[in-house]
C-alpha cells in the first residue's frame, strides 16, 4: 500500500527547485538550519568530526547530508519521497560517504544496527513524527554523548501538539495532508529531558534583517555520557 505521506512529499518536491550551485560565500556545499538562504548557524551545531556517522531524518534533496559527507563524515539520509531522493542523486552524484534510503524515519531507525554520532532533522521527520515515538528510538541509536538536533518553524501561539499541514497538489486535486507536531521551546526541553536527553536547549533563531518576521525553532540535545 502506498504511504499517503510519500505522495504528499512527492507533491511538495515538485514545488521546490534544486539547491543553488553555490551560496553567497561561493561554497558549493553548505549546511542550513533555517528557511532562509545564507542565514543562521552551520554544521558545528552537531559537534562532528571526520569519520563520524550522522543520520539525516527527512533529508529531502540531500544538500545538508552531502555537505557533511564532503567534510569527511559518513552521512546517511532517509526520506519518504522518491522524488526528493531522485533530486538528491541528480544534484550530488558520486559524493563519497553519502548514503540515501527511501522510507519512514521510525522504520529506518528501528531496523538500523548502526550507532550514530549525531542524528538531525531540518524541517524534516522530527517535525512530522510523533515525538513520543521518535525521541526514544533516536536516543537508542545515538552513541554516548551524541547529539540530536532539529529545526522547524516555531508554533503558532495557542496551536500546540499535533497539527495538520496542507500541501498543494494539482489544480483539480485536494491538497495532501500530513501531521506535524508543534511545541514552544520550553515544552521541547521538557519532552527531551523526559526521554533521557541532557544538555537540552531550544530557542528561536531570529529571521534575517528585512520584512520577514518568522524565525526558526532550533532544538539541540545530547544522549547522556555513560
Amino acid at each position: 500500500m502506498t504511504d499517503s505521506r510519500s505522495t504528499a512529499w512527492d507533491a511538495y518536491s515538485r514545488s521546490k527547485p534544486q539547491r543553488r550551485q553555490a551560496n553567497a560565500k561561493g561554497e558549493t556545499t553548505w549546511f542550513n538550519w533555517t528557511q532562509y538562504p545564507d542565514h543562521g548557524p552551520g554544521a558545528d551545531v552537531l559537534g562532528l568530526r571526520p569519520g563520524d556517522r550522522v543520520l539525516d531524518l527527512g533529508c529531502g534533496s540531500g544538500g545538508n547530508a552531502a555537505h557533511l559527507a564532503t567534510l569527511g563524515m559518513k552521512a546517511v539520509g532517509v526520506d519518504l519521497s522518491a522524488r526528493q531522493l531522485d533530486k538528491a542523486r541528480e544534484r550530488w552524484p558520486g559524493v563519497d560517504g553519502l548514503e540515501l534510503h527511501e522510507g519512514d524515519a521510525l522504520v529506518h531507525l528501528g531496523g538500523a544496527s548502526t550507532v550514530f554520532d549525531s542524528v538531525y532533522s531540518v524541517f524534516g521527520a522530527a517535525w512530522f513524527t510523533d515525538p513520543g515515538l521518535l525521541l526514544p528510538v533516536v536516543h537508542d541509536r545515538l552513541r554516548s554523548g551524541g547529539v540530536f538536533a532539529f529545526s522547524q518553524r516555531p508554533p503558532v501561539e495557542g496551536c500546540y501538539g499535533c497539527q495538520a499541514s496542507y500541501i498543494p497538489r494539482g489544480a483539480d486535486e485536494d491538497p495532501a495532508v500530513v501531521k506535524r507536531w508543534d511545541f514552544e521551546p520550553d515544552a521541547w526541553v521538557l519532552l527531551l529531558k523526559e526521554h533521557g536527553y541532557v544538555d537540552v536547549s531550544a530557542s528561536v533563531v531570529d529571521p534575517p534583517p528585512g520584512s520577514r518576521r518568522t524565525g526558526t525553532l532550533l532544538v539541540r540535545a545530547v544522549r547522556e555520557v555513560r
